[in-house]
């Protein structure tokens, strides 16, 4: 999947990624695919003279092969843990605000390709975004090098971030947590409802409550339903917890 000249204004992003590459000491092969992974929908919704696709499809693919390489590494180095727990681990790891974290931590945003109001918006630090920016990336890494080097680009940079996590008892996601505190306590389950959808279709946004009984305990708003139940739930839980 190139990115042609005619598609792109291939000087000014291949300067800009390839900075980027050299940084992260990564010899590549085809630039294009890598600058395909920093450029974000709204560049094609507004400017499709641009980049005529944006780097969210390339997510379909990543999450299998980021998958994979987590659950090995976890498969070999923790033949104690019984499965459960294992998946408890591995959705820790691979959780958007992980990859997030890594993400500002590679200064990703810096080399994002965004149209001018979503510069306005600050979206260039929106934790969405940059995960699937991070994502984006070790597709490319993937199709362009191989196996081997994305798998050591992970256990490097993705991997790695286990033992902060277990420190910090980030293991259970906050829908599991408030759902175990809640039934614990009450023995009912949250229930989570999509209340309002607005915006174009290429740029929804959803509003999700998070109830307890008939009560709202929160409201979050997201482009993905996904996200804003886990955003909910987070605030939920803390909100709960402070509460007690």
């Amino acid at each position: 999947m190139v990115i042609t000249k005619k598609a792109v204004d291939s000087d000014i992003c291949r300067d800009k990624i390839s900075k980027l590459l050299d940084t992260l000491d990564i010899e590549y092969n085809d630039i294009s695919l890598y600058i395909l992974a920093f450029i974000h929908r709204s560049i094609v919704n507004e400017r499709p003279d641009f980049a005529p696709i944006h780097n969210e499809r390339l997510e379909f693919l990543w999450d299998a092969v980021l998958e994979l390489v987590i659950t090995n590494n976890l498969y070999k180095n923790f033949k104690e843990k019984q499965e459960w727990e294992l998946t408890d681990m591995r959705s820790s790891i691979v959780r958007w605000r992980n990859l997030a974290m890594i993400a500002k931590e590679l200064w990703l945003s810096d080399y994002l390709f965004l149209w001018k109001w979503e510069e306005l918006s600050w979206w260039r630090n929106n934790d969405y975004i940059l995960a699937n920016t991070l994502e984006a990336f070790l597709w490319a890494l993937y199709i362009d090098t191989s196996f081997k080097n994305v798998s050591d680009f992970i256990d490097k940079y993705i991997y790695s971030t286990l033992d902060e996590i277990i420190k910090n008892d980030f293991i259970k996601d906050y829908k599991t947590l408030i759902q175990e505190l809640i039934q614990a306590e009450f023995d009912i389950t949250p229930i989570y409802k999509v209340l309002k959808e607005r915006g174009p279709d290429h740029d929804k946004e959803f509003i999700v409550w998070v109830f307890m009984w008939e009560k709202c305990m929160w409201e979050w708003v997201w482009t993905s339903k996904k996200k804003a139940q886990e955003a909910s739930a987070m605030n939920a839980y803390k909100k709960y917890n402070i509460k007690k």
